[in-house]
């Protein structure tokens, strides 16, 4: 293997996805914000300081060239730009996008799920040719695509392997949903409600799993755009009694026949219609076979968010998640909702 640039490497990807590289004789240079500390990775890993949006300092970066460029942060147009300006001196890239950019072919997507009829009706499961929203700067969607349609466009010029995520888990997360779960068993609640019978579908995608598609598709330069998630979405209700198992605690779940009653019953993945990826593009193109369950990676997530939460409070923490999800432990409007109901 040659050289590899991974951008974002201090997140929640882009670790397991340096470790991966490295492990298949990558020369990595490990690129962060922060730059990262050395025993952060293994010791032949170099790590660099680098901000995202200062042109001239990822030209310096790049330098005389290097065979790849992983990309964890990469949003809009501008990023794409910045990738293929220097496509004469990287030999190819793997960028991460999102599944938020499918559309059902309805004008619906991600971006209109809280407007009247806006609900997206995606086909299951989706494959990598449903239509996207149109590209633009107007939301996180729409930005990505932009950011892949760039990409694409310059196919001649840099080979880029597009990923697309579900919703993304693991340690290092700024938007951990299984906090939902993991803090109500820390402050003692043994009762929890789920709306739509607990049967949402939202498909995961484990940080360790994505590394291993990253690693596939460095071994194999091409464009192409290819789902990135886990074998098997859990539905919520499987989430929360996974990480019930994982702490060894019992909660009682109570199952709502239809939508949250305002913040009670809502949770990060409690969607009415199932959001689940096709995959066998992944597994045809690149051998793709995932690395861990959803259930295997939990006990790494649960215990990094149990240290984080002794640390300090869960919105100054997870700012991200706060700000999405603001609404995420009204403990108050849940024992209002228990005392209201009919015994």
């Amino acid at each position: 293997m040659g050289r590899a640039v991974v951008i974002g490497a201090g997140g929640q990807i882009g670790r397991p996805a340096v470790q991966a590289l490295a492990r298949d004789g990558w020369e990595v240079t490990a690129v962060s914000r922060g730059g990262g500390r050395a025993e952060d990775w293994p010791g032949e890993v170099r790590t660099r300081r680098l901000d995202r949006e200062d042109d001239a300092a990822l030209g310096a970066l790049i330098g005389d060239g290097c065979d790849l460029v992983v990309d964890l942060v990469a949003y809009g147009a501008r990023h794409a730009r910045q990738l293929t300006g220097l496509a004469g001196l990287i030999g190819a890239a793997v960028v991460v996008s999102s599944v938020s950019v499918y559309e059902d072919g309805e004008g619906r997507g991600f971006d209109t799920m809280a407007e009247p009829n806006g609900l997206p009706r995606y086909p299951v499961p989706i494959g990598e040719d449903q239509v996207t929203v149109p590209p633009g700067d107007a939301s996180y969607s729409t930005g990505k695509v932009a950011l892949e349609r760039e990409l694409l466009a310059a196919a001649d010029r840099l080979p880029a392997t597009v990923l697309r995520p579900g919703a993304i888990h693991g340690p290092y997360s700024p938007l951990p949903r299984e906090l939902y779960f993991v803090k109500r068993n820390l402050d003692g609640r043994t009762r929890r409600v789920l709306a739509f019978r607990g049967e949402s579908l939202f498909h995961t995608s484990a940080a360790r799993n994505i590394a291993e598609l990253i690693r596939l598709a460095a071994a194999r330069p091409d464009s192409r755009v290819l789902n990135a998630c886990d074998p098997r979405p859990p539905t919520v209700s499987e989430i929360g009694a996974a990480v019930d198992a994982v702490m060894g605690v019992e909660t009682e779940t109570v199952l709502l026949d239809g939508p949250a009653r305002g913040a009670v019953g809502s949770s990060p993945w409690s969607v009415e219609l199932p959001v689940v990826c096709d995959m066998s593009a992944a597994e045809r193109e690149l051998g793709y076979r995932p690395v861990v369950s959803y259930q295997d990676s939990l006990p790494a997530t649960v215990e990094w968010l149990t240290g984080r939460l002794s640390e300090q409070d869960w919105r100054a923490a997870f700012p991200t998640l706060a700000r999405a999800y603001p609404d995420l432990f009204d403990y108050a409007a849940e024992d209002a909702w228990f005392g209201a109901r009919p015994a």
